[in-house]
C-alpha cells in the first residue's frame, strides 16, 4: 500500500475562519473606514478562493487595508486558538501520529499558523506560509513578496519543491488547493466543507467531506487503534456526532432514538461499558446494581438528577455532563419568550389562529425599563443577565450562594425581595431536592400583579396547580414554560397541560438546549470526556469523581484504583507494588469527600496475583487496568 501524504490548507480548513478577516477585525477596531475595508477584504478573499481572482493580486490588495502591528498579531493568535475547526480539535491524535506525513500549505502567515498547529505535534519544517515584514516599532510594513506562497500558483510551487512520493492528498476549501491536484502533484483533491462550502470548488473535487472523520472513512485512513472492543449504548436521539465519535474511536455503538424503561434499560446494558443519555432515562440504584460492566455514564445535558450519582460512586462508575454547552441556547429562548410575552405577541398569535384580528396596544409593553428577576444566578442566569441588560432591562437576582453580579445587576437578600420587585421572573435553578416546588402558592402571592413568569430549569420546581390558578385569576399576565413535572418519553406521545387553555402562555416541549449548535457542542464535549476516562482514566468533567487530568499512557500499564476516601489506602497500594517489585513510573492522586482516585503507571504489566491483592485492599471499590496499545 502506498504511503499517504496529507497537504492541508489552513484558513477555513484547519481553522473555522479566514485569518486576514480576523486580523482586520482587530487591526481596524477603531478605524473610521472599518466597515468598508472589512467588506472589501471579504469580497477579495471570496473571489480568490473561488478562483475568480489572482491570489497574488488579492494578497497585495488586502494587506495594506489591515493597519496591523505586532500587538494585533499576538491578539489574533489568541482569537484563532478558539477558532480551531471542531473535527480537527477532536482528532489531535491523528496529527500527532502522522506528523511526518502532514504538511500545511497556506497563503496565510506563519506568525499565526505555527503557534496554533504546534499543539497538534506538527513539524515546523512542514509548515509553509507567508511572513510579515515589520519596522523597528513593530508595525507591519508588508510581506515577503518573493515567497512562492505570496504569488499566483503559490501552493503548486511550494508543493513541487517538496518532491513528495506516495499517495498525496490535498485537503482544503479553495481553488488554490485544487490547483495542486490540477498540476499533477496531488493524486486527490478533497474539498473540505465543515466551515464553508464554495460550490465552484466542490464541483472540482474528487472527494467532498464535511468533517475530518469523513476523510478517514472515505480514504480508509488508519488513524486510530480499533482495539477497544467496548460497547456504547446511546439513547434519546443524541446528536449524530456522538455515535460518529465513538465509532471512530473503535467502540461498538448501539444508537436508539428514544428513552427506555427500567427493565428495557437493564436488558440493553448487558455487556455495555458506556451509557449515553439525556434527561428522560432514569439510571436508578436497581439499574446500576444489575449492570456489572458499566464503567461510565454520560448525561448529554446539564442536569444529572436522573442518575443516582451516589450509588454510581459506590460502584466505581464515573458520570459526566455538559454544564456549559447549551447555556446560550437556553438564554436565547428565555429572551425570546420575555419579549413576546411582555408584548402580548403570544396572545395575539393565538387569536389570529382562531381567526380574530385584534390589533391593540392594550397590555403590550416594551421590555426596556422593566425589571427582570433571575432566580438562580449560575451559568444560564448570568448570561441571561448580561443580554437582558443590553436590551435595557434592570436586572436583579437571587441565589443561595454568594455570586458576583454581572454588569449592573443587583443581588437580592431574599427570594421575597426579588418577587416583590420583578416585572418578569425567570427561574434557572438546579435539580437538587430542596428546589421541589420552590415556586408555589406562597411565592406566587409575593409576585406583583401582571407579572410575567418563566421556568426553563426543572419541571418539579413549580407547583403547576398553583401556577394554573394564578394564570386563571389574571395575577400572572403571561407564562413561558419549557419543563414539566411529568414529560413523555418520546416525541410521538400526546401531551396535555392545563396551561394550554391560556392565550398568553408560551409552552415548549423541553427544547431549551435543543438547537443544532448546542447539541453538537454537548455531543463533542461529553464524548471526549467519556473516551478520555475510558482510554486514559482522566476524570475531568465528572460530576461524582475527583477531577483529575492525566497525560496519555506512555508506559505498558496504567492501574486505576477507586476506593472510599479513608486514610492509608495509598500506602497500602504502594506497599503492594513494592512487594511485587513493580517499578512505578508515575502516580496521580486526587480525592473528594467520598472517593479516592489513584492512578499508577508501571513499567510492566502486573500478574493476576497482584491484581487480586489490589482488589483485596480494604475499602476498594474497583480496580481498572489500562494496557498501552502497541
Amino acid at each position: 500500500m502506498q504511503n499517504k501524504c496529507y497537504l492541508f490548507d489552513f484558513d477555513s480548513t484547519f481553522i473555522q475562519v479566514e485569518m486576514l478577516e480576523i486580523l482586520a477585525e482587530i487591526g481596524l477596531t477603531n478605524h473610521p473606514e472599518k466597515n468598508s475595508r472589512m467588506a472589501a477584504i471579504h469580497e477579495i478573499t471570496e473571489l480568490a478562493m473561488k478562483g475568480q481572482y489572482s491570489f497574488g493580486e488579492s494578497l497585495r490588495e488586502r494587506i495594506p487595508l489591515l493597519n496591523l502591528t505586532s500587538a494585533h498579531i499576538e491578539q489574533a493568535i489568541e482569537t484563532l486558538k478558539q477558532k480551531i475547526t471542531p473535527s480537527f480539535a477532536r482528532n489531535i491524535d491523528f496529527f500527532k501520529k502522522n506528523a511526518d506525513s502532514i504538511y500545511i500549505l497556506s497563503g496565510g502567515f506563519i506568525e499565526l499558523i505555527w503557534p496554533i498547529v504546534q499543539a497538534f505535534g506538527l513539524r515546523r519544517d512542514h509548515i509553509f506560509a507567508n511572513r510579515f515584514l515589520y519596522d523597528f516599532e513593530g508595525n507591519v510594513l508588508g510581506y515577503d513578496e518573493h515567497n512562492p506562497l505570496a504569488q499566483d500558483q503559490g501552493k503548486v510551487k511550494a508543493a513541487y519543491q517538496l518532491q513528495l512520493q506516495g499517495d498525496i492528498l490535498i485537503i482544503g476549501d479553495g481553488y488554490t488547493d485544487y490547483e495542486v491536484k490540477e498540476a499533477g502533484i496531488a493524486n486527490t483533491f478533497v474539498a473540505f466543507t465543515e466551515n464553508v462550502t464554495r460550490e465552484s470548488v466542490v464541483k472540482l473535487a474528487d472527494i467532498v467531506v464535511n468533517e475530518l472523520e469523513d476523510l478517514f472513512f472515505t480514504c480508509e485512513i488508519p488513524y486510530i487503534s480499533k482495539a477497544t472492543h467496548q460497547k456504547v449504548l446511546l439513547l434519546e436521539n443524541l446528536h449524530p456526532v456522538v455515535a460518529h465519535y465513538f465509532k471512530n474511536q473503535g467502540y461498538e455503538v448501539e444508537n436508539l432514538q428514544h428513552a427506555l424503561t427500567k427493565d428495557e434499560l437493564i436488558k440493553k446494558l448487558e455487556g455495555v461499558s458506556v451509557l449515553g443519555i439525556r434527561s428522560k432515562t432514569e439510571v436508578t440504584k436497581d439499574v446500576i446494581d444489575q449492570c456489572h460492566t458499566l464503567e461510565a455514564i454520560g448525561a448529554f445535558c446539564i442536569g444529572t438528577n436522573q442518575i443516582d450519582l451516589n450509588h454510581c460512586s459506590q460502584k466505581g462508575i464515573a458520570a459526566f455532563n455538559a454544564p456549559f454547552s447549551n447555556t446560550r441556547s437556553v438564554v436565547e429562548l428565555a429572551i425570546g419568550e420575555i419579549i413576546l410575552l411582555v408584548r402580548r405577541a403570544v396572545a395575539m398569535n393565538n387569536k389570529l389562529f382562531q381567526g380574530q384580528w385584534n390589533k391593540s396596544s392594550q397590555g403590550a409593553h416594551e421590555v426596556r425599563g422593566k425589571t427582570l428577576g433571575i432566580i438562580g444566578y449560575g451559568n444560564i442566569g448570568t448570561q441571561l443577565s448580561i443580554i437582558a441588560e443590553a436590551l435595557g432591562m434592570r436586572v436583579i437576582f437571587y441565589d443561595i450562594d454568594d455570586k458576583l453580579p454581572m454588569g449592573n445587576a443587583k443581588a437580592c437578600h431574599s427570594l421575597e425581595e426579588l418577587l416583590n420587585l420583578a416585572d418578569v421572573v425567570s427561574v434557572h435553578v438546579d435539580g437538587r431536592k430542596e428546589n421541589h416546588h420552590l415556586i408555589n402558592a406562597n411565592t406566587f402571592a409575593m409576585m406583583k400583579p401582571g407579572v410575567i413568569f418563566l421556568n426553563l430549569s426543572r419541571g418539579f420546581v413549580v407547583d403547576f396547580d398553583a401556577l394554573t390558578k394564578e394564570m386563571a385569576s389574571g395575577k400572572i399576565a403571561g407564562v413561558g414554560i419549557d419543563v414539566y413535572p411529568e414529560e413523555p418519553h418520546n416525541s410521538k406521545s400526546e401531551f396535555k397541560t392545563p396551561l394550554q387553555q391560556f392565550e398568553n402562555a408560551f409552552i415548549t416541549p423541553h427544547i431549551g438546549g435543543s438547537t443544532e449548535e448546542a447539541q453538537q457542542s454537548i455531543g463533542e464535549y461529553v464524548s471526549k470526556n467519556l473516551h478520555a476516562y475510558m482510554a486514559d482514566g482522566a476524570s475531568l468533567g465528572s460530576v461524582n469523581f475527583p477531577q483529575l487530568y492525566l497525560p496519555s499512557m506512555n508506559y505498558p500499564q496504567r492501574i486505576i484504583h477507586i476506593h472510599k476516601n479513608v486514610p492509608g489506602i495509598l500506602a497500602k497500594i504502594n506497599g503492594l507494588f513494592a512487594q511485587h517489585e513493580c517499578n512505578i513510573e508515575g502516580q496521580f492522586l486526587k480525592t473528594n469527600e467520598n472517593i479516592g482516585y489513584v492512578i499508577t503507571d508501571l513499567n510492566h504489566q502486573i500478574d493476576d496475583n497482584t491484581l487480586s491483592n489490589l482488589n483485596a485492599i480494604p475499602r476498594t471499590i474497583k480496580v481498572r487496568l489500562l494496557n498501552k496499545s502497541l
